[in-house]
């Protein structure tokens, strides 16, 4: 029984798992909001130039 608890113990599969999610789901937290920065940016140029047309 504790050999059976011992190999539970240095058994580390299931955290690279973890890991893995984790790093995935900050990669995809960085990609929103750079996609969401990047839409505000271009939003705002596109503004501009649309008011230049219009104001000429």
């Amino acid at each position: 029984m504790s050999n059976l608890i011992a190999r539970f113990v240095k058994d580390e599969s299931g955290a690279t798992a973890i890991e893995y999610g984790l790093i995935a789901a900050l990669i995809a937290l960085a990609i929103m909001v750079g996609a969401g920065a990047l839409g505000n940016a271009l939003n705002a140029k596109f503004a501009n130039i649309a008011s230049e047309i219009n104001g000429s």
